[in-house]
């Protein structure tokens, strides 16, 4: 038995220091880029991928907006601000647009 096997629910994205986040996999398929990775013929079809040119503090940032996008898509109550840093908006914009999300 693998203990290193990820729930088919569950997908593990690394960012660029080797930090590991664990999203759901209904929130990461908002994301184009990560939707087509897990639906090709490529070993991140299997629920890990490695993003080496994605810093952590901006992976983290985009998984936020992928739960925040999927919890307040279609909502009828008002919809907060998603508050971004300035001084991670840019690469923040880079990562989102590389993402397509």
């Amino acid at each position: 038995n693998d203990h290193d096997e990820i729930p088919s629910s569950v997908i593990k994205l690394k960012s660029a220091e080797g930090h590991e986040f664990y999203i759901d996999r209904r929130c990461a398929m908002v994301s184009g880029t990560i939707k087509s990775m897990l639906t090709g013929q490529f070993a991140e079809s299997r629920g890990e991928i490695s993003f080496p040119e994605i810093p952590g503090v901006i992976l983290e940032k985009l998984i936020k907006y992928l739960y925040f996008k999927v919890r307040y898509t279609n909502s009828t109550q008002r919809i907060p601000e998603f508050k971004i840093e300035p001084e991670i908006a840019l690469e923040l914009l880079i990562a989102a647009g590389y993402l397509e999300c």
